[in-house]
């Protein structure tokens, strides 16, 4: 199955369980690519000890997963582009939703 995570919040506990979701998934063997957008764009700053956003980004994206960012989000937030958080555009969410079985919201 195809699955597209959608993150728009910069709660750090609710981006850490949508990438905790995000690695389950693929350990199922499922395809997914997680796209940021609005506050989003944040998970990096707002990861915790507790929280720890860029571990579970560091372990998605070196189990094969995908991360896409809002490039408008992310220049509003006078941030520049990470492997981690790279630069993307609406056609890319919207192929990631048109592409994916499923998607998530959080």
């Amino acid at each position: 199955m195809k699955i597209g995570v959608i993150i728009s919040t910069n709660d750090a506990e609710t981006c850490w369980n949508a990438l905790r979701y995000a690695n389950f998934a693929l350990g199922q063997k499922d395809g997914v690519k997680v796209f940021l957008a609005g506050k989003g764009v944040e998970y990096q700053a707002i990861s915790t000890d507790k929280f720890n956003t860029i571990e579970q980004a560091e372990k998605f994206l070196q189990d094969g997963g995908k991360i896409l960012a809002c490039g408008t989000c992310i220049k509003s937030r006078n941030q520049e582009g990470t492997e981690m958080c790279p630069i993307s555009t609406m056609k890319d969410m919207y192929e990631i939703i048109k592409e994916s079985d499923r998607v998530v919201t959080f």
